[in-house]
Formats: structure tokens, C-alpha cells, sequence
């Protein structure tokens, strides 16, 4: 099975994790990608690979507090691309929790949503199959202009960002 691309900031980078299988040990020197329920077992290993963890949908980012200063990888899944609980776990982990790793996306999401991922703090996307990479690409050129607030450094535009403008 052919890997699914995976985008950082527009760009297609080679993933250089590997996502624990249920039931397998896991791998003492790589990147690895625990489940939430595996999260202990992955910080009590004394090796030299870098963990991260996958949450679900329903998994709560609070959850992962005390843990954060020692992951490198946030994972967040959509389990349907009409599911917006991974953009508030992605907003939640970058303004609430100031997590400063990285914060990959996988599942069941849409080239239409790929500016919004970036907005709300997710540094990698894992492209599904079901768009060609061009879409992708083309939909992170797509928006130049947004109207909400973001974690991303950028200069207020818009309507909604009145009240952050100086008063005239």
C-alpha cells in the first residue's frame, strides 16, 4: 500500500513517523505515534525516537497537559470530514495549552478545509486519496484574506478584526 502524501505548509515532506499497531511492541528507536490509551507506555520508553500521540474526536486535549512538554507530535483525526471537534482539539492545544510540537491532521478531511487546519495551528496534513495532491497544493493558495482570528502570525484583516484595530 502506497503512503498517503503528506503536506507541511503547502509543501509534500516525507513522513518519517510510524503509528503503533494495537497489540505490537513498540519500536524502541523510531518516531512513533501512540493511541491516547497508550500514552504511558510510550513516555515510560528510554530511547532515542521521538513519540507522539493520536487522539480521536472524542479524546479531551486537557487530558494531555502534563504530558505535552514531552511529545513532539499531536495527531488529530476526523473521523468524518463534518466533524469539527479536531479544529477546537487544534485551537485548544496552540491558545489554550501553548503546545509548541507539531500538530498533524489525518482522516477523513477535504482540500476545502486545508487553510482552515493552517489557521486553526495544524503544521501537516495527510492528504487522503480521494483528491490528487494538485488539489491540495491549489487549495493552500486558494484563501489570501480570512475574517477570523488564528494562531498563525499574521496582519488583522477584515470585519471581525475591528476590535483589534486602533480606534480612528
Amino acid at each position: 500500500m502506497q503512503p498517503m502524501p503528506l503536506l507541511e505548509n503547502g509543501q509534500i515532506i516525507e513522513d518519517t513517523w510510524q503509528e503503533a499497531q494495537d497489540g505490537q511492541p513498540l519500536s524502541p528507536d523510531s518516531d512513533i505515534l501512540v493511541p491516547l490509551s497508550r500514552l504511558a507506555e510510550g513516555l515510560g520508553r528510554n530511547t532515542g525516537g521521538r513519540l507522539g500521540v493520536v487522539l480521536t474526536p472524542a479524546d479531551k486535549v486537557e487530558d494531555l497537559r502534563a504530558a505535552l512538554p514531552r511529545l513532539d507530535m499531536v495527531c488529530l483525526t476526523f473521523t468524518s470530514f463534518r466533524d469539527g471537534r479536531p479544529f477546537t482539539q487544534a485551537r485548544a492545544l496552540r491558545e489554550h495549552l501553548g503546545y509548541k510540537g507539531s500538530l498533524r491532521v489525518q482522516g477523513h478531511v477535504i482540500p476545502d478545509q486545508y487553510e482552515f487546519l493552517l489557521r486553526c495551528g495544524a503544521d501537516q496534513v495527510v492528504a487522503g486519496t480521494q483528491s490528487p495532491v494538485s488539489v491540495w497544493l491549489e487549495a493552500h493558495k486558494r484563501f489570501s484574506i480570512a475574517y477570523q482570528p488564528s494562531v498563525l502570525d499574521e496582519k488583522a484583516e477584515g470585519f471581525a478584526f475591528r476590535k483589534w484595530l486602533s480606534p480612528s
